[in-house]
């Protein structure tokens, strides 16, 4: 399911077995049923009727949202190593979580640090509700997990054309393209699905990130002054901006 997706449920007991597999990630269906206390027979036509409209899909024994389908995409770095962009999985979670609290314990990228502790609080890394939803991508070597793209995207209609982009690599992944192409699937499926602006804000002691944004058409649009502080230094928040449409 494509997360850009109204949601409208014709049934009261089908939203809410929506919004217990949503908040979960990926759940048993007798954990559902228990949960919610419906007869077997019973939720079983529910969770039939929320799977043929896209809504939820089951893998295994257990059930979860029905993002849109994977495009894992292979590329080579710029010194010719392999590695995949894809479709942030909730089996990622503690990975995810572990790369972007690295990323954020340099102490240059606060955004970062409030993704990785709201992704761990809610233990939950893809979501999809009527108040708020988020997309996220991965890099991966192999099987280690080099870097994410993560999209914040507000339902509040004022504001659905626009999304917060947070990107970033563990350090010894970085220099070798791959974040340009992790950037580059954020602004893509961004901007396939009709946003207009995205948003990042970075301290402006994060130099190389000013660079790497700016590099791919990014500007400042803005400057709250003293808005960090950093040890015990009071640091200028950088409010880069791109528009995408």
């Amino acid at each position: 399911m494509d997360v850009t997706k109204s949601l409208a449920f014709d049934h009261a007991d089908r939203k809410d077995i929506y919004d217990y597999i949503e908040s979960h990630g990926i759940v048993r269906e007798d954990d559902v049923r228990r949960a919610l206390n419906f007869e077997p027979g019973a939720l079983g036509a529910h969770l039939s009727v929320l799977r043929r409209e896209g809504y939820i899909r089951k893998v295994d024994d257990k059930v979860q949202v029905a993002y849109e389908k994977d495009d894992a995409e292979v590329f080579e770095t710029d010194d010719g190593e392999g590695f995949t962009i894809r479709t942030a999985q909730q089996v990622d979670l503690e990975a995810l979580v572990e790369a972007i609290r690295e990323v954020a314990e340099e102490g240059t990228y606060i955004e970062a640090e409030t993704v990785g502790d709201m992704i761990d609080h809610e233990e939950v890394v893809l979501r999809h509700n009527d108040a708020r939803s988020r997309m996220v991508f991965v890099a991966t070597v192999d099987d280690e997990l080099a870097g994410w793209c993560h999209l914040d995207l507000p339902e509040t209609a004022k504001l659905r054309h626009t999304a917060v982009l947070t990107v970033g690599l563990r350090p010894e992944f970085r220099g070798r393209g791959m974040g340009s192409r992790l950037l580059e699937r954020g602004v893509e499926w961004a901007r396939e699905r009709g946003f207009e602006k995205l948003y990042n804000s970075v301290p402006a002691t994060n130099e190389d990130a000013i660079a790497f944004l700016e590099s791919h058409g990014w500007g400042t649009e803005a400057v709250r002054a003293d808005h960090y502080k950093i040890g015990d230094d009071y640091v200028d928040e950088m409010m880069m901006a791109v528009r995408i449409r």
